[in-house]
């Protein structure tokens, strides 16, 4: 079998402060006088829904607070995404909700791009930000996302995250507004949410890509308007069965959504939370789920072609994986 850590590969969907190594975590927060007992540091973890995975997700951020802190999470995950094979990735950061926490608005998006910087020059990961924005939090904050967005280099799009209970349709203008200025929207739907909300992000949001966007499924006339529209569906297996969305990963509808025709890419989400990592979640789909060379690197071109990497890059990397598969 082919080797899937030679496999070239773009990482579409994975939240910056869930890849802190767990040792990394207890030391930032010793320096600042926060002992991270095992039960927030120490993963992998299992939840009984997503509100528990946010509240755990809540003590990892408060121990973020000084720009170090930022600089050296967002170098260590351009090495450890280079050890999986992967040269580019598009990481979610939550920007405005830091900033407005630590009372200075921009040092965590400027620290984290600091950190980027220096990642792509020893390591040659190139990582695309995407701020993302709690649908539970004010619009007033989606719209600092946006202008922070539209002023750093580096940042190539905006999107919802978070609990779907609450709608994106307050959101419409910012994300108008965000697709004026140049910026990229990707939102976070159908994952633990409806087919409803896919449809919403698409129809209402402006998305281009759908984090998760599993529940699409139950749906036929929303999953054949996302596959028509030719949508890319961010799919994290692992992530959905630890937040317990999924029963388990022989439940995954990972199989499923391939056979509806739909593009679908797969992606870690939480992989420091779920133990997983990018070149795992490609050996998942071949052990579990039986998908062959061919499928894998489909999923693989998927990525690449999906992606907001520039020409260049996107050519290379799918020369790489031709090779890849011979």
């Amino acid at each position: 079998m082919r080797s899937l850590i030679d496999l070239p590969k773009v990482h579409l969907h994975v939240h910056l402060e869930s890849t802190i190594r767990s040792a990394t975590l207890v030391e930032i927060g010793a320096g600042h006088g926060i002992e991270v007992p095992p039960e927030v540091a120490d993963g992998p973890f299992t939840f009984d829904g997503f509100r528990a995975f946010a509240d755990q997700n809540s003590r990892v951020r408060e121990c973020l607070r000084s720009p170090e802190d930022f600089r050296r999470i967002a170098l260590e995950f351009c090495e450890d995404e280079a050890a999986q094979g992967a040269r580019y990735a598009e990481a979610l950061f939550t920007a405005a909700s830091h900033g407005e926490r630590l009372g200075e608005l921009e040092m965590p998006l400027a620290a984290v791009l600091d950190g980027l910087a220096e990642g792509r020059r020893r390591f040659g990961v190139e990582v695309g930000l995407i701020l993302d924005h709690s649908r539970r939090r004010s619009v007033e904050r989606a719209w600092r996302s946006v202008e922070l967005a539209s002023r750093f280099t580096g940042v190539v799009g905006v999107g919802l995250a978070g609990d779907e209970a609450y709608p994106a349709a307050p959101f419409a203008e910012v994300f108008a507004r965000a697709r004026e200025l140049g910026l990229r929207v990707v939102h976070h739907a159908g994952e633990c949410g409806g087919p409803e909300r896919v449809r919403e992000a698409v129809r209402v949001g402006s998305a281009e890509r759908i984090g998760h966007g599993i529940s699409v499924l139950g749906d036929r006339e929303v999953l054949a308007e996302v596959r028509d529209l030719g949508l890319v569906l961010e799919v994290c297996p692992s992530s959905n069965v630890a937040l317990g969305l999924v029963g388990s990963l022989s439940e995954h509808p990972l199989p499923r959504l391939v056979a509806a025709g739909l593009a679908v890419t797969l992606n870690t989400d939480i992989p420091n939370v779920t133990g997983t990592t990018l070149t795992a979640e490609f050996e998942l789909a071949r052990s579990v789920f039986g998908f062959d060379d061919e499928a894998l690197a489909e999923f693989a071109r998927t990525s690449v072609e999906a992606s907001f990497a520039p020409d260049g890059m996107k050519r290379e990397l799918l020369a790489g994986v031709a090779r890849w598969l011979g």
